[in-house]
């Protein structure tokens, strides 16, 4: 049974200091189910690489990111930031990860994926007056042809790997999840090339701040991008962070830093994963 404002008092510092000991573990015990949970299995594919990276702001963060082999060969990829920090928003990515591992089993398309979590999750947002923004997309090592859709995500960047070109994805509207209900979003693709790299993240990179308030911003995230998009996905990982440490000196960031990098390798490649079959 739950109770509602029901008030518990104490009456001396032993019973705080117990509660607050308590209310440590249970934050730590968070903090441990989310890493898990964003620690998960990463699908292994021939032809290609796919990695995310989560930096919380505070000891549980609300950012999102999850992948899901689909049976026919197709991994699907998803990247979130949840209105709110701590332990709120980490329940609401919670919730939002359950909406996807569900939708992702059902659905035919990255536009029906979103469609299916903002139907599942839009009066528990709209009653908690909060929202997430998504951006889902199916990578298809057969045809190297990314389908997405966007649910007011940042558009994720597109590396060349045969040039010097950084890009964003040709752009798809898309309002958050939770924002209006019975939504359809729509979809765009892109056929992506050896060596080419879409770069998923959130806000938090690009908004990062050092001691003079200044913000990391776009530009020094597509130069790191250009200087070292010939690394394996785990290097290219660590430059980024290393280049935002080097940037912000240090200095506590407001919000949490998220990334998801898919990297192609070569072409018409067949899919496996810890957790599904290899298909030939």
């Amino acid at each position: 049974m739950f109770y509602d404002n029901m008030a518990f008092h104490f009456d001396n510092s032993d019973n705080e200091k117990i509660l607050d000991k308590t209310l440590q573990r249970e934050i730590n015990l968070a903090r441990n189910i989310q890493c898990k949970l964003l620690n998960g299995k990463i699908p292994k594919f021939e032809g290609g690489e796919v990695l995310g990276a989560t930096v919380p702001a505070r000891l549980i963060g609300g950012d999102y990111y999850d992948f899901y082999p689909l049976v026919d060969g197709k991994i699907r990829i998803v990247i979130g930031d949840v209105m709110g920090k701590g332990i709120p928003a980490a329940m609401l990515m919670i919730l939002t990860r359950g909406a996807f591992r569900s939708a992702a089993e059902s659905t035919r398309s990255p536009g029906e994926t979103l469609t299916a979590i903002n139907q599942a999750i839009y009066e528990d947002l709209r009653t908690l007056k909060s929202f997430v923004t998504l951006f889902c997309a199916d990578w298809d090592p057969k045809t190297s042809i990314l389908t997405y859709a966007n649910a007011g995500h940042n558009i994720p960047l597109f590396i060349k790997g045969k040039s010097t070109l950084v890009e964003e994805l040709p752009k798809v509207k898309g309002i958050m999840v939770g924002g209006l209900p019975n939504q359809v979003y729509r979809e765009g693709a892109v056929r992506l090339e050896e060596k080419d790299m879409i770069f998923f993240y959130t806000d938090g990179i690009i908004e990062a701040q050092n001691q003079e308030k200044e913000q990391f911003k776009l530009e020094r995230l597509i130069q790191t991008l250009l200087e070292n998009k010939d690394l394996e996905v785990g290097e290219i990982e660590k430059s980024v962070l290393a280049s935002i440490n080097l940037f912000t000196e240090g200095v506590p960031q407001k919000d949490d830093i998220t990334m998801v990098l898919l990297k192609i390798s070569k072409q018409k490649a067949d899919i496996s994963s810890l957790n599904s079959p290899v298909l030939s």
